[in-house]
C-alpha cells in the first residue's frame, strides 16, 4: 500500500491500517485516496475474502484533517472542484458497504466525524469499550460526509440519527454497543484481536454466498418493493445452491462434520 495505509494478508482475510499517528489517523487527501484505491482493489480481488479496516497508535481515526483545513488546504480550488474531490474519496464508504465480501471496522481510541461514517459503513464494528464515538461535524460548522447520514439512519432510525448529528453527544464504545451502533464492545486490548478472529471466521466461510446476503440487503436498503426483494432472494439462493460451498455443506452435514468451504 502506502506509508499512510499499510496491508497485510493473512489467508483470505486483508487487514487494512490507517497510519497517520501523528494526527490520530485524520483523513487527508493521501489517506482518502489509498483507502479508496485499496477497497475498490479488495472489492475486485477473489483472493480476499472479507476486510479489517483499523487505524495505528491506538485511535481509528478522527475525521477530516482539521488542521489542514484551518490552514487553507484546497482553497485555491473551486467550489465544483472541492465538490467532486470530495465525492470520490467518499466512495470509500460505497465500496466497503457494498462489496460481496463482509468488512470490519476494529474501533480503538477516537473515531469521529468522516471516521465513523466509515466505521458505518462496514458490516460490523467491534469498538473497545473506552472508544470516544461522535459525530463531531456540527462542532466544526460541517454538516457530514462519507455517508454518515444514510447509514446511521438505516442502523438507528431517523429520529435517533438526528439527535446524533444535531446534538453530536461523545459515547463510549460501550454506549454505541448498547444502541445498536457497534456490534460488540470489548476490552481495548482485545479489539484487533477480536475483529481478525470474526474475519477469519469470515474468510473462512461461503464467500459468493455471503456477498448475495449483502445483495439481498443492500436491495431492501434501497427501498425497493416486497415483489423485487422475493425475486432477487430467490435468485440468490438459486445461485447459491450451484456453488461448490453448498455442496460442500450439504455433504458435511450428512457426514456430520464440519464443512471446509474453498469461496467457490
Amino acid at each position: 500500500m502506502t506509508d499512510v495505509l499499510l496491508s497485510e494478508r493473512r489467508d483470505g482475510l486483508l487487514i487494512l491500517t490507517m497510519n497517520r499517528p501523528d494526527r490520530r489517523n485524520a483523513l487527508d487527501a493521501a489517506l482518502t485516496q489509498a483507502l479508496v484505491s485499496a477497497a475498490a482493489e479488495a472489492a475486485l480481488d477473489d483472493t480476499v475474502r472479507a476486510v479489517v479496516l483499523t487505524g495505528s497508535a491506538g485511535h481509528f481515526c478522527v475525521g477530516g484533517d482539521v488542521k489542514a483545513m484551518n490552514a487553507g488546504a484546497g482553497a485555491d480550488l473551486s467550489l465544483g472542484e472541492r465538490m467532486h474531490g470530495l465525492r470520490d474519496r467518499m466512495t470509500v464508504s460505497r465500496y466497503l458497504h457494498e462489496m460481496k465480501k463482509p468488512t470490519i471496522a476494529a474501533v480503538e481510541g477516537s473515531c469521529a466525524g468522516a471516521g465513523l461514517s466509515i466505521a458505518l459503513s462496514c458490516d460490523f464494528r467491534i469498538v473497545a469499550e473506552d472508544a470516544k464515538i461522535t459525530t463531531a461535524f456540527k462542532n466544526v460548522g460541517l454538516s457530514g460526509d462519507f455517508g454518515g447520514t444514510y447509514f446511521m439512519t438505516r442502523i438507528l432510525g431517523a429520529a435517533k440519527a438526528r439527535e446524533m448529528y444535531l446534538l453530536s453527544p461523545l459515547l463510549s464504545g460501550t454506549d454505541a454497543a448498547a444502541m445498536g451502533l457497534a456490534t460488540r464492545a470489548v476490552p481495548e486490548p482485545d479489539v484487533l484481536e477480536t475483529a481478525i478472529a470474526l474475519g477469519a471466521e469470515l474468510a473462512a466461510g461461503p464467500t459468493l454466498t455471503l456477498g448475495r446476503i449483502k445483495d439481498n440487503f443492500l436491495l431492501a436498503e434501497s427501498g425497493a418493493s416486497l415483489t423485487e426483494c422475493f425475486d432477487r432472494e430467490a435468485l440468490n439462493h438459486t445461485l447459491s445452491a450451484t456453488t461448490a460451498d453448498h455442496r460442500e455443506a450439504a455433504a458435511a452435514f450428512v457426514e456430520k462434520r464440519k464443512p471446509v468451504f474453498t469461496g467457490r
